[in-house]
């Protein structure tokens, strides 16, 4: 039957279809019309860092000073082989470059490798794990304490593990929700916790942690041999010319190694000092964090004696420069995982696959859905005994469902409220089961009634809009 005409046959099918009166954004709408772009972890890391190269690239967000740096030894480096390099290898040995390239190279090399890492981060708890976390801290005070009351108890902000014979206290990050490892420690700059933490160092544009401490051990300790190879050399070179042409025109001859010279004898001090503070702190096991609190002793036979010593030089040195890299725990170039779909029963005992739960829940309070496959004469009464002889398709999963505002189909509810009825006493159609198309009626449906069927005729989208019928069911046959 058309929208506003009379009966042009036999009803051959039946269907569900939703008019659509808002945008293409409605919540009703199917999952799997809208395909939403997956992003990236880091895209949505919590901490306050910056990162380059589609996440490949991990730095600290205040990265001026490592600029600062990157340019000194760019610039240091390059007046040294442009103006002092040509000179030494023809009057001395032209061994000198090539020393002085592989130093720059392994210097530049640890550094960016320092300073693009990830230093250790640990992933923050989800709601759910912070939420369990506490959950069990309030049980195990309730029963230590003899007491069972439900209400919210803030985790204990220390928690003591034996380490080597040697109590450690770990503390309960209130940021990151986690009882943090052994020898981390919140950065807050970075706004992370991270794994064996020695100190955020602004030169390097990161913090320095258990991944990139031996890459930054062998930064500060190559640069400080590029440094004095770099001032000896420049020394050499304004010597060798001071000879020959005296020292004031040797100074006005090279001003580049001049400057050279400024900067290597400023920077020496501090670069061979940081290298020999770092290297005691590898031979003793310690971190600079460990170190300035005054955390452990060097003594074995104190109190606060430190567990993570192996009470030998060697072997600490190996352990902090030679052991296995760990592998990066947040997975910033992974991609976010949707909710993963769950089967969910709904209230006719069908199982539905592909939906998430909060969709199950919606379908299973759509009274569409509640109501049961077929639609019987018996439910739906119609004035003047004529009812509805054939019922429409069962609904199929993943259809559009008419919103929660239309009155339930199961209820005793007269048709002819909803859509007006228009009888043909001259035509009557009979649909007999052999006339029904496949998977039209249910299994083991029994057309009980001879009487004709009456059509019904489909009022127009203004008549629907006026009765606030927005997205109701449309029956249409044909």
């Amino acid at each position: 039957m058309s929208p506003g005409g009379g009966v042009g046959g036999p009803m051959k099918d039946c269907e569900y279809s939703q008019i659509s009166t808002h945008s293409s954004s409605s919540p009703m709408e199917s999952p799997h019309m809208k395909k939403s772009i997956s992003k990236r972890k880091w895209e949505v890391f919590p901490g306050r860092n910056k990162f380059f190269c589609n996440g490949r690239i991990m730095m600290a967000r205040q990265t001026g000073v490592f600029y600062l740096t990157f340019v000194l030894i760019l610039v240091t480096s390059g007046l040294f082989f442009a103006f002092d390099c040509p000179y030494l290898s023809e009057k001395i040995t032209p061994a000198i470059p090539v020393v002085g390239a592989i130093l720059f190279f392994f210097v530049m090399g640890t550094l960016l490798r320092t300073s693009f890492s990830d230093p250790g981060v640990l992933p923050r708890a989800t709601p759910e794990e912070a939420a369990d976390l506490e959950r069990q801290i309030g049980n195990t005070e309730d029963i230590a304490n003899g007491s069972s009351t439900g209400g919210y108890r803030p985790p204990p902000r220390t928690k003591e593990i034996i380490i080597n014979g040697q109590a450690v206290k770990l503390k309960y990050c209130f940021t990151c929700k986690i009882f943090r490892p052994p020898r981390a420690s919140h950065c807050s700059l970075c706004d992370n916790c991270v794994e064996r933490f020695d100190h955020h160092c602004p030169w390097v544009g990161n913090c320095v942690g258990k991944r990139n401490y031996r890459f930054f051990y062998m930064f500060i300790l190559s640069l400080s041999f590029l440094t004095v190879f770099i001032f000896a050399f420049v020394i050499t070179h304004i010597i060798h010319r001071a000879q020959k042409t005296g020292f004031l025109t040797a100074l006005k001859d090279s001003p580049a190694s001049v400057l050279e010279a400024v900067v290597c004898f400023f920077s020496v001090w501090s670069i061979v000092g940081l290298s020999g503070f770092h290297t005691y702190l590898i031979s003793s096991n310690q971190t600079t964090n460990e170190d300035i609190k005054g955390s452990w002793s060097n003594k074995r036979g104190k109190e606060n004696f430190n567990p993570y010593s192996y009470g030998n030089i060697c072997a600490n040195c190996c352990s902090a420069l030679c052991g296995p890299l760990s592998p990066s725990l947040i997975d910033r170039r992974g991609f976010i995982q949707p909710d993963t779909p769950q089967p969910a029963t709904s209230s006719n005992g069908i199982t539905m696959y592909g939906a998430t739960q909060s969709q199950s829940n919606m379908a299973a309070a759509t009274p569409l859905l509640q109501s049961e496959p077929s639609l019987s004469s018996e439910e739906l009464p119609l004035p003047g005994k004529n009812t509805l002889g054939a019922p429409c398709a069962m609904v199929t999963l993943g259809q559009p469902t008419p919103p929660s505002s239309i009155p339930n189909l199961t209820s005793e509810t007269s048709l002819s409220e909803m859509i007006p009825l228009q009888e043909d006493p001259e035509n009557h159609p009979f649909l007999t089961p052999e006339e029904a198309p496949p998977g039209m009626l249910p299994l083991g449906y029994v057309l009980t009634h001879s009487r004709t069927m009456h059509s019904l005729s489909l009022v127009s989208q203004d008549s629907l809009h006026e009765d606030s019928v927005r997205g109701l069911v449309k029956l249409s046959s044909v």
